[in-house]
């Protein structure tokens, strides 16, 4: 098939949803399919791009005019559309609310072209912008979601909440996203992420993009309640700053945690993976993420215990391998914390566990065939 994906972004600084559209591509050309992304030119990662075309997948940005609150504006999109849209036979939409997706609606209904979307986790109108988001739907989005083919939901929470708002559960698929295993099959060695932080003793972990809804407050408290009771522990807030970063460090000023709080800004692949290996626990504490995380999976692959919010933990639950929290319970997160640093090993039966979960699970080649289902699954009955 000629498959067209397309996103808004293209960066790893962004997380996730460009994470699952660059390993889709890679596992879909290996599988012989034609692969194309269109995308802005908007903090274009080069090298990620580089990577993609030698494995044989077509990157294509277009000039962002204008950011606003990440809605980026591409006019040059139309025209490549209009021109090309009718060589793909079907078009995947990685997140939701986007202009991307409003001018690749417009032209894959001109031309009668299927298109599955997959919002990761941004359906719902919460946390922010929640009145932007409701013009949006009003306008596009509510367009976009009826005409979809296919929507794939990351995880069985965003799936109910799909059909809450008026889905048919016919049209929806709940596809977990994929872990590239091979980037953990030869770890660092213990120590090095922290030799290069000068950190010594124990390391609580959280990594993400620093932003409101990522719950990056909620840990710092906790952790200032921890080292009450856990002496020689540090806090390492690794990613970019989206716009969080400085009432954070008011928080942390206030709590007078200057002296064991790092913030490393994005770390690159060999970097991330060399923190969760040092790290003796990774905390996620995602408002919501439609009940998904990779970065816990991958601190599991790294033989790090995780404890998650039961926003995002819905894998961790089912695979009953790490500690769940309640968002904004300070006290059971201080203690779920507590309990890990004093019992590794009991964490490390959770991490086989989940480890076992992965590999039988959620490795990419599981993962596309799935995908690909749905593709077919659009093509044929359009």
């Amino acid at each position: 098939m000629k498959i067209l994906q397309i996103i808004p972004y293209f960066t790893p600084k962004r997380g996730g949803d460009v994470n699952v559209c660059y390993n889709l591509s890679k596992q879909l050309v290996e599988r012989g399919h034609e692969i194309t992304i269109i995308t802005t030119d908007f903090e274009l990662n080069e090298e990620y791009v580089k990577t993609l075309e030698e494995a044989g997948v077509e990157v294509i940005p277009s000039h962002c005019i204008a950011n606003i609150k990440l809605f980026l504006i591409s006019p040059s999109m139309k025209k490549w559309l209009q021109d090309n849209v009718q060589k793909f036979d079907i078009i995947h939409m990685h997140n939701f609310r986007s202009y991307q997706n409003i001018i690749a609606h417009h032209y894959a209904k001109k031309y009668g072209i299927p298109y599955v979307l997959q919002p990761h986790g941004s359906l719902p109108r919460i946390i922010e912008k929640q009145k932007l988001k409701r013009l949006y739907d009003w306008i596009w989005g509510d367009k976009i979601l009826k005409d979809a083919s296919k929507l794939i939901a990351v995880s069985k929470e965003g799936a109910e909440y799909a059909q809450q708002i008026g889905i048919n559960d016919e049209k929806i698929s709940v596809i977990y996203n994929g872990i590239d295993i091979q980037s953990f099959k030869n770890l660092p060695e213990y120590g090095e992420f922290k030799k290069k932080c000068d950190i010594d003793g124990g390391m609580v972990l959280f990594l993400g993009r620093i932003h409101k809804s990522k719950g990056i407050e909620f840990v710092i408290k906790a952790f200032s309640n921890l080292i009450k009771k856990v002496n020689d522990v540090v806090l390492v807030i690794a990613g970019s700053d989206d716009g969080y970063k400085a009432e954070l460090e008011k928080l942390i000023e206030k709590l007078n945690l200057s002296d064991k709080v790092k913030f490393t800004g994005f770390l690159d692949e060999d970097n991330k993976i060399s923190a969760y290996v040092d790290a003796d626990l990774f905390v996620h504490t995602v408002r919501y993420m439609g009940g998904v995380g990779l970065a816990p999976l991958e601190a599991i692959l790294c033989n790090t215990s995780v404890v998650v919010t039961e926003e995002c933990g819905e894998i961790i639950k089912e695979a009953n391998c790490g500690y769940l929290v309640k968002y904004g319970d300070v006290t059971d997160l201080k203690e779920k914390m507590k309990w890990v640093i004093e019992n590794p090993e009991e964490g490390k039966e959770g991490v086989e566990r989940g480890k076992k979960y992965i590999m039988e699970n959620l490795t990419w080649d599981k993962i596309v065939r799935k995908v690909e289902d749905v593709y077919e699954d659009c093509v044929y009955n359009f």
